[in-house]
């Protein structure tokens, strides 16, 4: 750490913080201040560190880590290690005399290559700066309770003790957290994903959402509303009364009138894959695979595998993978090429892709259906060589189309006739697995660099995000085979497009038949013939396979599907909002350019939205007819009965006293928080004069009030302390105006405390109580007189301590401390 230096500079600690004279002794730049409810301590925070400060004295208390270790003053940071010397590796590249004895040892050979470069690379990519440790921080906040709440990089938060002592950590979100708010009793997360969460004091989740469809940057409360700032630009306000007993209410009245806000919307997709085998496609190839799309066609997905293959490639793709990089020259001629097929710009626009070795998938979207169409996001699951490379594997795209959530998953499973269980294996992996992280570049481009995720934070752990989408498309080359049948048998039964026989040798039907594979998903009847395996530039049925090997055709090449329909709702509505019909399903048997035939399938989405204007209405209406819902916002909003021991409190030097305040109510919480209003010289007749304003500046230099903020329980007391700091008396005289050393005024002076008292819903009203605390210099005090000769005159003033004043209320006591006198 850097040596600790303290400016000795004139400090004052603002009610919404603002600090001067505290050094930056952390190994980051200080990025937050904060001060506690007593004005005593000031917080500043780094990425990874945090020092507490005493806020009169600008002394250094403690230094300490995000995990709550406590690191030495006089530490130094390390140095760093150079980039250069990091990234210093020995590569040993193998004589051309080489030969691989078996393709076992092949892949061996190659799945080491490429693991030692991308962990080679994610080495360098640590030490080298494109890693932050996803532990920063990035929010600070205080509550009512005094506890300070940070929030992470890695979606953590974490509460502390006003002493600096970490008490507990939760995590439910795994996005970062780019703010926090507090009201009454509740905590409000923002995260980079867009999703808004609730939590009480203790750190409990009470509810959760996703509010924008990029990052909430900022959250502020008034008029009864947290308000969210979007990375966007977009503002939202949100109830503070909710989560609350409002909720049930309203959700069932609301259900009562579904009818009258909700729009299906009907829409057309076309969902596309192909097994390319390292090849490229002829133009005409491609209008007939996805000539279709230049209908009515609304959504254009397409799923290639095998764009490029090879040790090479995956060693390079496990090495971009590493640092967040994707993407190959070969994969971008299939993006450029097809989007020319679809009239890219004038027609269509690519909203989104992803590229996993050979694996790409990409989406399109008809230019009049975009404003419909957000929250872009891409992920991918390598399955080869130990889930690691992506050989084999899935890339997949999540969309929100007319705010119903949908993925597209494009699959490359195992390869060989008896390897289904490693199939089966492989889509589990996927299924299980598959995290949607990455927003696109082309889409939404306000909310690029961050994650629009939209999973559900009250998810519980373990349980898949595909599982939450309204409707979840595979497809891909799934390499299931056909079972229990020879070559020229099968060969037979195509010739004849006798399909029903052979359907019932297809290893996918028989695998989801008995639940093992693709649970709860559907296909559409096949009525082309198998798509795989035949000799390229072969037209017709009789390019298939006739080498030595001789492979059996099979199905290879699928689109398999999942919509909101369950046993118990079939028909579209908020409760089954995605309803979809295949009007095709079919094989491109012209197209020649590989060993597999593309694969095109349409749907028919009736999709069930909410007209959000007619249902903000329907709201308003029930707000305000409804008795019930009316009663229990008047009772929410009501503010405690409170009253304080006392109006008027005269402190000598160093002296204390307690102030009481009592909630009278039996049934709410009240909170309570005390600012100084303004701050006055007393005169030789005792009356304030030359009134000064605090507005935000907080308590005056002299003046202690701990806790200046906090709840009080039904029925309970609050004491709250109110001390005279003691601090040097020695005189001079600036401008006839008695200084001390800190440049303080030593007249005697009276502040004017605030006890504003809130309910725990009304963020419009307080009730406040008014205090007037004078400070009365000590009896002797020395003075110097700046004169050139340098005379000294003594002045001495004795003051006794008043008794102060049992009051049964204070909402206005002005008028009887107008006479108060100092004695």
């Amino acid at each position: 750490m850097a040596a600790l230096s303290v400016e000795r500079s004139y400090i004052d600690i603002r009610n919404q913080v603002t600090v001067n004279g505290f050094s930056n002794v952390l190994n980051s730049d200080v990025r937050y201040l904060l001060s506690d409810n007593s004005r005593a301590k000031v917080w500043s925070a780094g990425f990874l560190s945090f020092a507490l400060w005493d806020a009169h004295t600008r002394e250094l208390l403690k230094m300490f880590n995000i995990d709550g270790q406590i690191e030495r003053l006089d530490m130094l940071s390390g140095q760093d290690l150079t980039f250069e010397d990091d990234i210093k590796t020995k590569i040993v590249a193998g004589t051309k005399r080489e030969k691989m004895q078996t393709s076992f040892g092949f892949f061996q050979r190659s799945r080491n290559a490429i693991m030692g470069a991308a962990d080679a690379v994610r080495r360098v990519a640590v030490k080298g700066g494109f890693g932050d440790d996803n532990r920063r921080t990035e929010a600070v906040i205080i509550t009512t309770d005094g506890m300070i709440w940070t929030g992470c990089a890695n979606g953590s938060l974490v509460q502390w003790d006003g002493n600096g002592n970490r008490l507990q950590h939760f995590q439910y979100h795994s996005v970062a957290v780019q703010c926090l708010c507090t009201f009454g009793l509740q905590i409000w997360v923002g995260y980079a994903s867009g999703t808004v969460q609730v939590l009480d004091l203790e750190g409990n989740l009470l509810a959760g959402w996703v509010a924008h469809s990029s990052q909430v940057i900022k959250m502020a409360v008034g008029g009864g509303y947290v308000f969210t700032l979007a990375n966007h630009g977009g503002i939202r306000g949100w109830n503070v009364m909710s989560p609350g007993p409002l909720d049930g209410i309203l959700r069932s009245e609301l259900a009562g009138k579904e009818f009258l806000y909700t729009r299906i919307e009907n829409l057309k997709i076309l969902a596309g894959t192909w097994n390319v085998a390292q090849g490229r496609a002829s133009q005409d190839s491609l209008v007939s695979w996805l000539g279709s799309a230049a209908g009515d066609i609304g959504i254009v997905v397409v799923g290639l595998q095998e764009v490029e293959m090879g040790a090479g490639v995956l060693a390079m793709s496990a090495a971009k993978e590493t640092v967040g990089l994707e993407g190959s020259s070969a994969g971008q001629w299939w993006l450029d090429t097809i989007g020319k097929t679809l009239d890219e710009g004038s027609t269509f626009e690519r909203v989104g892709s992803r590229q996993l070795a050979g694996l790409l998938i990409a989406m399109w979207v008809r230019n009049n259906l975009k404003a419909h169409v957000g929250d872009v996001d891409a992920a991918a699951v390598p399955c080869g060589f130990g889930r690691a490379i992506g050989n084999k594997g899935a890339v997949g795209l999540r969309i929100r189309v007319y705010d119903r959530v949908m993925c597209f998953i494009n699959c490359h499973f195992a390869a060989h006739l008896e390897a289904v269980n490693r199939r089966n294996a492989d889509f589990d992996h996927v299924y299980r697995t598959m995290t949607f992280g990455r927003p696109s570049n082309f889409f939404n481009a306000a909310a690029a660099g961050t994650s629009s995720a939209v999973q559900n934070p009250l998810r519980p752990k373990g349980i898949p995000e595909l599982s939450e989408a309204d409707m979840v498309i595979f497809l891909g080359d799934f390499n299931y085979r056909l079972d229990g049948i020879s070559y020229d048998e099968a060969r037979d039964f195509v010739s004849q497009r006798s399909f029903d026989w052979l359907r019932e040798k297809d290893q996918l039907r028989t695998e989801m038949g008995v639940g093992k594979v693709f649970q709860g998903m559907r296909e559409a009847v096949i009525r082309f013939p198998p798509t795989y395996k035949f000799e390229k530039h072969q037209p017709g049925l009789a390019g298939y396979d006739s080498g030595e090997k001789k492979r059996i055709p099979a199905w290879c090449d699928r689109v398999l599907y999942r919509d909101s329909r369950s046993a118990h709702v079939s028909e579209c509505c908020l409760d089954c909002p995605v309803v979809s019909l295949i009007s095709q399903y079919d094989a491109c048997m012209d197209v020649t350019d590989s060993d597999h035939k593309p694969v095109c399938c349409i749907f028919s989405v009736d999709i069930a939205r909410v007209d959000e204007s007619v249902r903000r209405q329907e709201f308003g209406d029930i707000m305000k007819s409804n008795e019930e819902i009316r009663y229990i916002i008047d009772e929410l909003s009501k503010i405690p009965e409170t009253i304080v021991s006392t109006n008027n409190i005269i402190l000598p030097n160093q002296d204390t006293t307690i102030l009481r305040i009592t909630n009278k109510c039996g049934e709410n919480d009240a909170l309570f928080e005390i600012i100084c209003e303004g701050q006055s010289i007393i005169d030789e007749n005792g009356q304030a004069s030359d009134h000064h304003p605090r507005g935000s500046y907080g308590f005056p230099q002299w003046l202690e009030v701990t806790p200046a903020a906090g709840i009080i329980k039904p029925g309970y007391i609050a004491e709250v302390s109110i001390h005279l700091e003691d601090f040097p008396t020695l005189e001079v005289f600036l401008d006839g105006v008695p200084q001390n050393s800190w440049c303080e005024d030593t007249r005697d002076k009276e502040a004017i405390l605030v006890v504003k008292v809130r309910g725990t819903c009304n963020t419009n009203e307080t009730r406040n109580h008014r205090i007037r605390v004078r400070h009365c210099c000590s009896s002797q005090t020395a003075q110097l007189d700046p004169r050139p000769n340098g005379s000294e005159q003594v002045q001495g003033n004795l003051l006794h301590r008043a008794d102060y004043q049992h009051l049964s209320s204070s909402y206005d006591v002005v008028s009887h401390l107008r006479n108060l006198r100092s004695p």
